[in-house]
């Protein structure tokens, strides 16, 4: 089926983006996302249009608020573009990229995986937790592993954590799965919070600091105003915005912003 997407979409730089880990490209250009246990392929066509492998109505129900296809980025560009020197140089180079609406409870262990990790690592690490403790999915293509659910980590041992190379974090993502099984901690709840309750709630998880809390936000709950900040964006405000951070000038568009100095960023590493 094609599906038109007329705004700013680039299946390269969403890839790229270092919110999602388990995107995988082909030899054939066609990328594979996974969400639950519903795998999309999606591949660039001609005239904004994208072959994709699911129905319309999955398309419409699934994908079109994963990509987060309801909100215009390039109405956010044009409104945002000309305020800072150095994020127009970013946005240009980032544009493409959306926010995706991901799952809260993988959000959740992926980026309490994340720290202190590089992207590959991370990835090896995710696959590993779907290979031993999520379940089997086919596709026409391949054969692989949702990533798992609570209740098929909830009886899982530090020790087993280690072992997916997870080190320190595993005791983190112990608590993690304590919190959430006893109800302590009611990810769905946490929708209706505003987003300073949602960053104060999420960094009652052992190991769950600010920017942990902030990716979980603006990742899994939609948040676009957060800014989670890490090495990357560290940088940035340093030695480009002469240690003055600029995104108190997106106010709401603030965590869109981010994810193109974020990719920015990555994509000009020495």
């Amino acid at each position: 089926m094609l599906v038109e997407i007329r705004d700013d979409f680039d299946l390269e730089k969403i890839a790229q983006s270092g919110q999602c880990f388990r995107v995988r490209k082909f030899e054939n250009g066609v990328y594979r996302f996974v969400s639950g246990d519903d795998v999309l392929y999606i591949q660039g066509a001609e005239n904004h249009k994208f072959s994709v492998s699911c129905s319309i109505d999955e398309w419409n129900s699934i994908w079109n608020p994963y990509f987060d296809l309801d909100r215009c980025y390039n109405e956010i560009f044009n409104l945002e573009y000309g305020k800072h020197p150095f994020i127009d140089e970013a946005m240009v180079c980032g544009r493409g990229l959306r926010i995706l609406h991901q799952n809260p409870w993988e959000m959740l262990i992926t980026f309490i995986t994340s720290q202190r990790k590089n992207i590959p690592s991370i990835s090896k690490s995710v696959e590993l937790l779907a290979m031993r403790y999520g379940h089997p999915i086919k596709t026409e293509h391949e054969s692989l592993y949702s990533f798992p659910s609570l209740y098929e980590l909830e009886r899982v041992s530090e020790e087993e954590l280690i072992d997916c190379r997870l080190g320190y974090r595993a005791q983190y993502i112990l608590d993690a799965i304590h919190q959430v099984e006893t109800g302590n901690l009611d990810l769905n709840i946490l929708f209706s919070y505003n987003d300073a309750q949602l960053i104060q709630e999420l960094q009652k998880i052992h190991g769950v600091g600010k920017k942990v809390a902030n990716c979980i936000a603006l990742f899994a709950y939609g948040r676009i105003a957060c800014v989670p900040i890490d090495i990357w964006i560290s940088r940035a405000i340093e030695n480009d915005c002469e240690g003055i951070s600029p995104f108190n000038l997106f106010k709401d568009n603030a965590g869109i912003i981010q994810q193109y100095v974020f990719y920015y960023m990555k994509s000009h590493q020495p």
